[in-house]
């Protein structure tokens, strides 16, 4: 392995931009992106400029990166149905890759990421970038200490009153492969999934809704961001999901782009276990009984030291946070956090929740 760890980007649109080339460039002094890939040329171009080595490399064919010997690592930033496709060639290449959520679009297809890393060697992890908030960290501590006890019933929910994103290819169903569940909704059940350390589901009965998506026109929609064409939109406009998993606990799935509803919010999870609760509806809020009385503690979620949670580092945002940990596993010098085999139960159980909508009946999990 070089000095520096030589990085090739395959997409370089919204997420590439938004989160993971400002966060690689924070770690300049052990990695440096020599590559960029994607199917506009200007964008590819653009991001090399602004975020690339001198003699950066630009690319529409994504082959023709990963044939590059010198690169070891490739984030794979791509619209969800080509997560597969790109993964899988990287790890045959030889390359880390870090791809980003959801792991795929299709239960097979996941099943195909997962036996090419295994197959490779190399390491694959899927940004869900959610688990290295500092709040979520608390949470996982506790967890992890059996502050909780037995967690037998929890909330994943992601919902949004009015927010279908209008910019990339989101409501493209032949590109993403669905609408929030597949979106938003893989953030909120890996943070559930994560913090119950529960990765066994038996069953899964699921409900979407194409309703308000193309029902309602501009000028009557109210988005949270531009109108969205209602004649274009191919996806559902939210999505549920009833998840009892071989324990006997249960996950109540709740997705949103666009809901008539007032209790919103993302990437949060509940959770009610023996000896405690916990939930992110006003901060990081934890419910117990001390002295015979119900009581509500909010943990402080920050450290005042400067301190984040692992040791000699400043704290920093979740998406510098999970790159951090990323590259430091890459080198050898940490584990990863997210694993694949975590990411493929994820998406495991939203393909459930897909299909049983689609056909109205229960999902069953093989042994």
């Amino acid at each position: 392995m070089s000095d520096k760890l030589k990085i090739g980007i395959i997409g370089c649109g919204g997420i590439a931009e938004g989160k993971h080339l400002p966060s690689l460039a924070h770690q300049s002094s052990r990695a440096e992106m020599v590559a960029f890939c994607d199917l506009i040329p200007e964008r590819a171009e653009k991001a090399a400029k602004q975020y690339g080595t001198p003699d950066a490399r630009v690319y529409t064919d994504y082959r023709e990166l990963l044939a590059e010997k010198e690169i070891e690592v490739v984030h794979v930033l791509t619209p969800n149905v080509s997560h597969c496709e790109l993964t899988v060639a990287a790890l045959e290449a030889g390359k880390h890759v870090m791809c980003e959520k959801p792991m795929a679009a299709t239960t097979s297809d996941a099943q195909k990421m997962l036996d090419a890393q295994k197959k490779s060697g190399k390491l694959l992890t899927i940004g869900y970038q959610n688990r290295y908030r500092q709040d979520s960290q608390v949470l996982k501590k506790m967890c992890e200490a059996g502050r909780l006890g037995e967690i037998y019933y929890a909330r994943a929910q992601a919902i949004r009153r009015r927010g279908v994103p209008t910019w990339g290819v989101f409501p493209n169903k032949a590109l993403q492969g669905g609408g929030p569940l597949i979106d938003i909704g893989t953030h909120t059940l890996d943070l559930t999934l994560w913090m119950m350390d529960n990765y066994e589901p038996y069953s899964v009965m699921g409900a979407s809704f194409e309703k308000l998506g193309r029902l309602l026109k501009p000028g009557e929609q109210g988005n949270g961001f531009t109108p969205w064409d209602n004649e274009d939109y191919q996806v559902e406009d939210s999505a549920f999901g009833f998840v009892t998993m071989k324990n006997g606990a249960v996950i109540v799935v709740e997705t949103s782009w666009a809901l008539n509803i007032l209790d919103v919010g993302e990437a949060k999870t509940t959770l009610c276990g023996t000896k405690a609760g916990a939930d992110m509806n006003d901060g990081l809020r934890i419910n117990h009984i001390v002295f015979d009385k119900q009581t509500v503690t909010k943990p402080e979620t920050t450290t005042p030291s400067g301190v984040a949670f692992f040791e000699g580092a400043a704290v920093m945002n979740e998406s510098d946070f999970e790159c951090t940990v990323w590259l430091d596993a890459v080198q050898g010098k940490g584990e990863l956090l997210v694993k694949p085999e975590q990411a493929f139960v994820v998406t495991r159980i939203l393909d459930a929740i897909y299909e049983s909508a689609r056909t109205g009946k229960a999902v069953y999990f093989k042994e």
